[in-house]
């Protein structure tokens, strides 16, 4: 991908650069992370079409804090992703010719300054295609995928007796009920 493809727009508002550049890991070492594969380049242009352009038209601009991941950034983050099932890494391969993530598709995390994470992520779920929600709480960033299944699951990450975060699946309407605002 040239300089010149990155700064393309990828949707209504956001760049791939937008897309690629992203995350306090990324701004700590400006690894290459780049993708290689253009499937990878579809599923981005279709989650800044589906996703985050809705969500920026209804509820302002946001912050991307977490998009695409190459393997190259990957390395430089420790404990806190699953390249093989978290859709950060979209469409690439591993060295042996098989996907990074099995689910293909791509996934974003994102906050709007100022709004409810779970308003925001009851919103989606009540009104656009998506293939996995994760959701860390009313005050942290969401993450959202898209990809070939829709499998349009919600996954709440609740504190455990450690601190650490555990999945639990909900289904939407806990998400609509627990936060929905028209």
């Amino acid at each position: 991908m040239t300089e010149e493809e990155l700064d393309q727009r990828c949707g209504l508002y956001l760049t791939f650069r937008d897309l690629v550049e992203a995350g306090e890991t990324w701004k700590k070492t400006g690894v290459a992370n780049v993708p290689q594969q253009p499937d990878t380049m579809v599923a981005l242009r279709r989650l800044a079409e589906d996703i985050l352009d809705p969500v920026i038209t209804k509820f302002g601009r946001l912050e991307v804090t977490y998009a695409f991941a190459s393997p190259a950034l990957t390395r430089h983050i420790r404990g806190r992703i699953d390249p093989a099932r978290d859709q950060h890494a979209g469409h690439e391969l591993r060295p042996d010719g098989t996907p990074v993530c099995p689910r293909l598709g791509q996934a974003a995390d994102f906050r709007v300054d100022g709004a409810c994470s779970g308003r925001i992520a009851a919103w989606i779920a009540s009104t656009l295609p998506f293939d996995r929600m994760y959701f860390y709480g009313s005050d942290r960033p969401l993450h959202v995928s898209i990809g070939p299944q829709e499998t349009r699951s919600v996954i709440v990450m609740i504190p455990g007796p450690s601190g650490r975060r555990v999945p639990r699946v909900r289904p939407i309407g806990w998400l609509i009920e627990e936060f929905w605002v028209p």
